[in-house]
């Protein structure tokens, strides 16, 4: 942030210069980011350290309030002719409109579903009908099973799985692996933008590059990314994007992004009447009324955090977000590599991925073996010391 901001300062302006001034010494308030959170004033989580944001996320006060007020004020079907009704449909679209503004997309090019795993497989069939035998599907043994086991399962039509495997000592995928993997055959390739396991981000930008130049879809899971990241779904140059909101200070929905020539290719998998409807044609289940108006809460805590940090006034929802994810990404990296400092100098650990973490290279989720013990008696030991961590291969078990 400091040298993109010095960068431009011979185009000297007074906005220019409170930018480079705020964004000089800007640190996150971490004070005020908790006093966002109800669950760290309430008794019986306020005095408990949560180091297991791989698997979820508490949510703000903006998103509870919204889910409440759904709930209390108009939990009633919406869009109907009514009055309550029309609220309730309103606050859904703020949802929507929230959710799709934050990822610099069109609310017709989201679907928002029950969870990843349901996204992914609902869009697997949705693609089925574009695979004959003998096609080949690329995954990874890196990626949580959302974005695994659902292209597993067409291979019993005929589709061929290649495995694109990770370097055993370290946990990371290499690209030269992925260029011997794909051919004419390949059809799709699906890969984590940052793995749940090693935390590095993968480079898109490449995979993408050998994907479409056999004319191959790319599907990537952003679980272990959206929380460190607002990504820019169009630039990310990948044909479908997907995330957690439960992973993202929201209700346990998930976000289904496509690139609009992509969803062209995909076949509706709701109800035949709601075929030609972007919101449902791809969530056979319906849409979870109040957790989508919750939604709307997510971009509200942004907004808070932005309005708290920050002087300039910026109308961009997007371009907002990405400015106090920043903050927390310079914040998340200065704390993670306490720990991962720590754990690289001991010789009874096995740290996975990278030792350092910051933004752009490495988040930080951070796992590691150790070697004299099992890893669930650790969690069990920081649990006597409220310290909540996850055990396991947390749903990457390939």
């Amino acid at each position: 942030m400091v040298s993109e901001a010095v960068f431009f300062v011979h185009n000297v302006n007074i906005d220019a210069l409170v930018i480079i001034e705020e964004t000089i010494d800007m640190k996150l308030d971490i004070d005020f980011v908790r006093q966002q959170f109800p669950a760290f004033s309430e008794e019986g989580t306020r005095d408990w350290i949560f180091f297991e944001n791989a698997g979820g996320s508490y949510v703000p006060r903006q998103v509870t309030d919204c889910f409440q007020e759904f709930l209390l004020k108009n939990k009633v079907q919406p869009y109907g002719s009514f009055a309550l009704s029309e609220r309730a449909g309103d606050q859904m679209d703020r949802g929507y409109q929230a959710m799709a503004a934050l990822i610099n997309a069109d609310p017709d090019e989201i679907t928002i579903g029950p969870s990843t795993t349901l996204n992914l497989y609902v869009l697997a069939q949705g693609l089925r009908h574009l695979l004959r035998p003998g096609d080949e599907i690329i995954v990874t043994n890196q990626d949580h099973e959302a974005n695994i086991g659902c292209w597993r399962r067409l291979a019993e039509h005929g589709v061929r799985i290649r495995e694109w495997q990770i370097d055993k000592a370290d946990g990371e995928l290499d690209l030269s692996d992925l260029e011997a993997l794909i051919n004419e055959k390949t059809k799709v390739v699906c890969c984590t933008l940052s793995s749940n396991l090693v935390g590095t981000y993968n480079d898109m930008v490449a995979i993408v590059g050998y994907a479409h130049a056999v004319g191959a879809l790319v599907v990537a899971d952003g679980v272990s990314y959206a929380p460190h990241v607002i990504a820019n779904a169009p630039a990310l140059g990948v044909d479908f994007y997907v995330y957690s909101t439960y992973k993202t200070f929201g209700p346990h929905q998930s976000i289904l992004w496509g690139a609009p020539n992509a969803l062209e290719q995909v076949e509706a998998q709701g109800h035949f009447f709601n075929e030609n409807e972007p919101r449902y044609r791809l969530n056979p289940t319906g849409p979870q009324h109040a957790e989508i108006a919750a939604m709307a809460g997510i971009t509200d805590y942004f907004d808070a955090l932005y309005e708290h940090h920050f002087t300039e006034s910026v109308d961009d929802q997007h371009t907002r977000a990405i400015r106090v994810f920043e903050l927390v990404a310079e914040h998340e990296a200065e704390l993670a590599n306490v720990l991962l400092n720590y754990l690289k100098d001991r010789p009874d650990i096995r740290l996975l991925g990278q030792d350092q973490a910051k933004p752009g290279g490495r988040t930080s989720t951070i796992a590691f073996h150790a070697r004299a013990m099992p890893s669930s008696h650790i969690a069990r030991r920081l649990a006597e010391y409220g310290i909540g961590v996850g055990a396991g291969d947390f749903y990457a078990a390939r």
